[in-house]
């Protein structure tokens, strides 16, 4: 038989908080957004668009870099499409892929960046991804479609964070200063998983996604968004900055 518990006792337990409730998708609004369209894009060009109309829809909006080698005339889709690339993808797998990734690596660094400097950087490195692949292809007719290259530039991002993460403030986000690429390349974890990435990327890249499968990765654009997220990062985390503005 349990005894009453005291008034003390009774008191502790109505004072004790309540425990906070996580959201099941706890997801910054833009990386929502850039899902969104994804999502929304890929649904309509295969069950609203003849093939003849995707086929449009891919020839202004996905990246063709036979475009710039002056056969044509530069149009204004050869000035957008650098950028409206990252929103086609191949197939429903190919979304879902880059989807879940986008979400793991894009919501800790938008939290920490804010929307307007996560957006300048998802353009930046994507545009990154293009101008490599390009340098590589420059005559290449296959379209480019894919977030893969921002997202390789979010992964790149996380390495310099060493992929540390903050809760505190009850949204995941990148902590601390960016590390010093020595100390990065001196992290025995940080350099496996580059290391298991690069090779994932080369082998996918050279050989094929699976047998049967006739799509091939573009590794090219892969390292161009990381290289540029790896190595630009601070030029858009206005956090540092402002302890940096602070401290002087």
């Amino acid at each position: 038989m349990s005894e009453p518990a005291s008034p003390s006792e009774t008191e502790q337990q109505d004072e004790a908080p309540e425990p906070r409730r996580e959201p099941v998708f706890n997801l910054p609004p833009v990386v929502l957004a850039v899902i969104g369209i994804c999502v929304a894009v890929h649904l309509i060009r295969v069950y609203g668009l003849t093939d003849d109309q995707d086929f449009a829809l891919l020839v202004r909006t996905a990246f063709v870099p036979i475009r710039y080698s002056g056969q044509f005339d530069l149009d204004v889709y050869a000035f957008t499409s650098p950028f409206t690339y990252a929103f086609l993808h191949g197939g429903f797998a190919h979304l879902a892929i880059n989807m879940v990734w986008l979400a793991a690596f894009g919501s800790p660094l938008a939290n920490r960046f804010g929307t307007f400097w996560f957006s300048l950087f998802f353009a930046a490195t994507g545009l990154a991804a293009v101008a490599l692949f390009w340098a590589v292809h420059p005559l290449g007719q296959a379209p480019l479609v894919g977030a893969s290259g921002a997202i390789s530039g979010m992964m790149g991002a996380a390495a310099r964070f060493g992929f540390r993460i903050d809760r505190s403030s009850g949204k995941a986000a990148f902590a601390g200063a960016p590390l010093p690429i020595a100390e990065v390349l001196r992290s025995r974890g940080v350099m496996t998983f580059l290391g298991v990435w690069m090779v994932i990327n080369l082998v996918t890249g050279l050989i094929g996604f699976a047998p049967g499968v006739d799509s091939q990765i573009a590794w090219e654009a892969h390292i161009g968004g990381f290289v540029a997220g790896f190595f630009g990062v601070r030029l858009f985390d206005r956090r540092q900055q402002d302890v940096h503005a602070d401290e002087q």
